[in-house]
């Protein structure tokens, strides 16, 4: 596979030696981070929202109700930016100025386009939801058909797309090296609790192993 050449609106200018086009460090961000992003224009005012996403092969997928104003909005081919970031340490640095954190990112701009067909649309909301756990579709009901037809999903291929990413040390001022000032990183890790079964659940129903799973990653 190739890379993805940087374009006028993904090409990292500012620490630019932090950039990354590199299509499987981008895809292997997508798919480690749970949470995204999306930003899009509603009327005339800016609009960020977190979301649930996954990716399958070369385009991410949303998914929402058919009544939300930003599937509405971005259904119609409006222009959105989707931003994810992985939060890996924190950079205390000698000097309060160069503080800073460890990270890898990734940047998508382009727009989106409804699945309408139903089994793409279920295959897309069967990733989700083994991304999220897997072993997890097996386990549980699939969507009825009225749940469906309240569901949007939407796709908006990988095309414009940047990486930016941090590691190691602190960088500091020559000068500051040689002051008395503890400095380094500390580490940030993900981390999943012991399951907490749902207070309605009848207690002869244990844990499943792909729940246990969870907590061993």
């Amino acid at each position: 596979m190739t890379d993805f050449q940087p374009t006028d609106r993904t090409r990292v200018r500012r620490v630019a030696n932090r950039a990354s086009y590199d299509r499987d460090t981008i895809y292997s961000i997508l798919d480690d981070a749970l949470v995204a992003h999306v930003a899009f224009i509603a009327g005339d005012a800016p609009v960020v929202l977190p979301m649930a996403f996954v990716r399958v092969g070369d385009a991410v997928y949303l998914h929402g109700s058919t009544r939300a104003r930003m599937f509405e909005t971005i259904a119609g081919g409006a222009p959105i930016c989707v931003t994810v970031t992985l939060l890996d340490g924190l950079v205390l640095a000698r000097s309060a100025f160069h503080h800073s954190v460890n990270y890898r990112s990734v940047t998508i701009h382009g727009s989106g386009s409804v699945v309408a067909e139903r089994d793409r649309a279920l295959t897309v909301l069967r990733a989700l939801t083994e991304k999220i756990a897997s072993g997890r579709w097996e386990a549980v009901r699939e969507p009825n058909e009225q749940e469906m037809k309240a569901t949007l999903v939407v796709e908006i291929p990988i095309v414009e797309v940047s990486a930016k990413v941090r590691s190691g040390d602190p960088i500091d001022d020559e000068d500051d090296y040689a002051l008395p000032i503890w400095a380094g990183s500390v580490a940030i890790e993900r981390r999943y609790a012991e399951p907490v079964a749902d207070a309605r659940l009848p207690g002869d129903i244990e844990v499943p192993e792909h729940v246990r799973k969870l907590t061993r990653r």
